[in-house]
């Protein structure tokens, strides 16, 4: 098959497309044809060699966390899924290997859902890894309808989709982003405040009181969320450990298809909706993660592996 392959930490310029073995599909596995594989910021971090600490890698590793396809095959004892179906997943191994840029993926049938029948095969790849931090972060942080969310980098992939889970549990939505993206968080029902020097200010001027909850999507904003919480507030972070020193949590994503479909239900009860900035075919991958490097895009990147996606 082919497969977007580095065979050692570097830049983008390390991807190459390569032939590489069929993935082996065992018990409770699942073989997935990939349609479409969307680009995260963990993706070129791994290439970088930024997670070596934390996860063991094979040579040569093929990128993505990020899946949409079709249910090739499926290995012993996997009986939720047969081949046809429409999936997705988040699709994170115990080590980095065997990446969703690629023709075929094979996955834990666990980490699958079913692809949201309202999303076409772009979206629907950009829903996963983004969709399911916001979700996990929010649910940890047991947001409640009635209260107001502060959400830092509400135009990002995960903040976009955090504001309408937000609003879909019936929260007031509270979201930072430059001011060109103001109209589209207004669209997704957040009222918008400018990232940057003041932005405390800019809160509490819209919460006096203060806000109940604050979600960092981006990092970097301790000394803001701890000036507009509330007293007995909650906040945590995908991106600052420092928060667990002042009651926060810190938090990374966790495959598990069972929260990946309550999204894809969302999804197709039309409570979320995916935007795609830009597609790259695979062949052009290194640069779709140029762009996600550049940090400046509103939406999901994409790659398209199967060109009747």
């Amino acid at each position: 098959m082919k497969a977007i392959t580095y065979s050692k930490y570097g830049n983008p310029d390390v991807l190459e497309i390569s032939e590489q073995p069929m993935p082996k599909v065992g018990p409770g596995m699942v073989l997935v044809k990939v349609k479409t594989a969307s680009v995260n910021p963990v993706d070129w971090k791994i290439m970088a060699g930024y997670l070596d600490p934390l996860m063991d890698i094979q040579f040569p590793a093929i990128p993505g966390w990020d899946v949409a396809g079709v249910v090739e095959s499926v290995g012993i004892d996997a009986p939720h899924f047969q081949p046809g179906d429409e999936v997705i997943a988040y699709g994170r191994k115990d080590f980095v290997h065997g990446g969703s840029f690629a023709e075929y993926i094979a996955l834990p049938e666990r980490l699958l859902a079913r692809k949201p029948e309202s999303l076409n095969w772009n979206e629907s790849a950009g829903l996963p890894l983004a969709g399911l931090t916001a979700f996990q972060v929010l649910r940890r942080l047991e947001l409640a309808a009635g209260e107001t969310v502060l959400i830092h980098g509400g135009s990002g992939g995960v903040g976009s989709l955090g504001i309408q889970i937000a609003k879909a549990l019936g929260a007031e939505v509270i979201a930072t982003a430059s001011e060109k993206n103001h109209g589209f968080l207004r669209s997704l029902g957040a009222e918008p405040v400018a990232y940057g020097e003041g932005l405390a200010g800019r809160v509490r001027e819209l919460r006096p009181d203060g806000v109940d909850v604050v979600a960092d999507f981006v990092g970097g904003n301790l000394s803001t969320t701890l000036e507009v919480l509330k007293e007995n507030g909650r906040h945590a972070s995908i991106a600052d450990s420092d928060v667990e020193e002042h009651g926060g949590t810190w938090m990374w994503v966790n495959p598990i298809g069972a929260d990946l479909q309550e999204l894809a239900d969302l999804v197709d009860e039309r409570k979320l909706q995916v935007e795609v900035a830009e597609t790259f075919p695979l062949a052009d991958a290194a640069d779709a993660f140029r762009l996600n490097m550049d940090g400046h895009t509103r939406g999901k990147i994409v790659v398209t592996v199967d060109g009747n996606a």
